[in-house]
């Protein structure tokens, strides 16, 4: 089940970031939560908070900001629903394009997008932090769907 979050449902959100490690701070999510612009979705399984996405309203698009599932759940068809879900929020909004950038190197994310329609815009060179334990820098794939 998918539900739309609250400020409510912060400590449950930081919770599962910390499992699903998409990189989103308490402090975005707290705002994210917090904001008339932006959705905050939760996919829900047995009542326990195991997925979520952030897509923020832009003037004319919709940029999906965050999409985290807990380990356990990835390939399980959450990351599908939520963005099912995005979409659905994304053209409810009236919004021409939803656009996200993401890792280089997060394969499984690039072939959800793949599915979903998504194909790359460019490319940010050196956008990301290296992976823990790694040197350096990653780069950003820019993606978007035309609504």
């Amino acid at each position: 089940m998918i539900t739309e979050l609250n400020v409510e449902h912060l400590a449950l959100l930081i919770a599962l970031e910390q499992r699903a490690q998409s990189g989103t701070s308490e402090t975005q999510m707290l705002e994210s939560l917090g904001s008339q612009d932006t959705c905050v979705l939760g996919w829900w399984q047995n009542e326990q908070l195991l997925g979520y996405a952030i897509v923020a309203r832009l003037p004319f698009e919709a940029e999906l900001q965050a999409i985290g599932v807990s380990p356990e759940y990835r390939r399980s068809g959450a990351g599908q629903a939520l963005m099912e879900a995005v979409l659905a929020i994304a053209k409810g909004w009236l919004s021409e394009r939803l656009l996200l950038e993401v890792r280089m190197g997060n394969l499984s994310a690039i072939r959800l997008y793949r599915r979903c329609g998504f194909s790359k815009d460019g490319c940010r060179r050196g956008y990301y932090p290296a992976a823990t334990g790694a040197a350096g820098r990653e780069d950003a794939l820019l993606m978007s769907l035309v609504l």
